[in-house]
């Protein structure tokens, strides 16, 4: 029975390990911290393959099927209720309709967009496009969940026990030396335990991000699918490849600069309680500020208030997170020693990409 170290109880690592784990492998999950508490907790829980490129888009649509398999399995909920993407601007209804013409998705007109949701605003609505492969969990929820679900599996988890040095079979931690035939270490944003060389000449770097979250919506109010507008067709890499996408890049740095100064795009979605969850913003570098941003939070609210329509505005938390990123690579996969693999920096991407990348690395 191999025996596998897994370092990092985000959700890549929860991925990694529950999949071993399901396989009979002889698994040690180790996190450094009593908790998971960094960007595998602080995002919108949005299993996303529309916004995967055309070279990640069989990852993430099997990593939905394994999430999909593991949140029956665990009796986890979500909510499958797959997304739009509402258009307002004429430059905005021209890239949808060139990317639903090369992609599984259907253009909606306004009235069936309205259908398909209570929440959107239809004045001025010139239509969406309606995807059905996403699907949407509380991060919260279920990576606090999953320890326990591992433990269930026969893992041993490790939670407090921050792994400092590998030399495989030598797990070396601060609760004295594990043993195991091979190691997966994710990370996340910490570059400089283990490996930093590596890390160092790797091209990763951190992004910081500001979110908010409502107070439940009154009287068991539905969201219907997870909203997003014009401004994510220039985030996504699946729009990319639009050549209409050209003239809304331009349109949107002429009119409004600061969302680009900031990153800054909108998406939606709603937790198990009813909570609406709204962002986000986008800042790299190395060492991101730890205090956020009042205007980037309004510049957030502005833009979703023009599309979105609530019964209750009122926030219950804001935050940031932070999370490894490549300015060009989806991901980071590398061989640091033998034995050894790192993988990280999915940036955006993790809970849609996380259960995918976990097979194909145990693959």
């Amino acid at each position: 029975m191999p025996r596998l170290a897994v370092i990092g109880g985000g959700i890549l690592g929860l991925a990694h390990a529950y999949l071993a784990a399901k396989r009979g492998w002889k698994v040690v999950l180790f996190e450094r911290g009593i908790r998971a508490s960094g960007a595998s907790v602080r995002n919108f829980g949005q299993i996303w393959p529309i916004g995967q490129p055309a070279e990640m888009r069989e990852i993430a649509l099997r990593s939905r099927a394994l999430w999909i398999q593991m949140l029956d399995d665990t009796h986890l909920p979500y909510r499958p209720t797959g997304s739009l993407h509402v258009a307002y601007r004429d430059d905005e209804i021209a890239v949808l309709e060139e990317f639903a013409r090369g992609h599984d998705c259907t253009l909606l007109s306004p009235g069936e967009t309205a259908e398909r949701s209570q929440a959107i605003e239809t004045h001025g609505l010139l239509g969406a496009l309606w995807s059905e492969t996403e699907l949407t969990v509380d991060p919260r929820r279920i990576v606090g969940a999953l320890p326990e679900v591992l433990r269930s599996l026969g893992v041993d988890v490790q939670f407090g026990c921050p792994v400092i040095g590998i030399d495989v079979p030598r797990i070396e931690t601060a609760r004295g030396v594990f043993e195991a035939d091979a190691a997966i270490v994710c990370s996340g944003d910490d570059f400089e335990t283990l490996y930093p060389d590596i890390f160092a000449a790797s091209g990763l770097t951190r992004c910081k991000l500001q979110m908010m979250r409502t107070v439940p919506q009154p009287n068991g109010w539905e969201l219907g699918p997870a909203l997003a507008a014009g401004l994510t067709l220039r985030f996504y890499k699946a729009f990319r490849a639009c050549k209409t996408l050209g003239a809304l890049r331009e349109r949107i740095a002429r009119e409004q600069p600061e969302y680009d100064r900031w990153a800054i795009h909108t998406l939606v979605s709603q937790t198990a309680d009813g909570a609406i969850t709204l962002g986000d913003s986008h800042e790299y570098g190395p060492t991101p500020s730890v205090f956020d941003r009042p205007e980037i939070d309004r510049l957030i609210l502005d833009d979703l208030e023009r599309y979105l329509r609530i019964p209750t505005w009122e926030l219950a938390e804001r935050w940031h997170g932070v999370y490894a990123w490549h300015p060009e690579k989806p991901f980071i996969d590398c061989e640091p020693a033998q034995g050894v693999r790192i993988i990280t920096g999915v940036g955006g991407s993790g809970m849609t990409l996380s259960f995918g990348l976990a097979e194909r690395t145990l693959a």
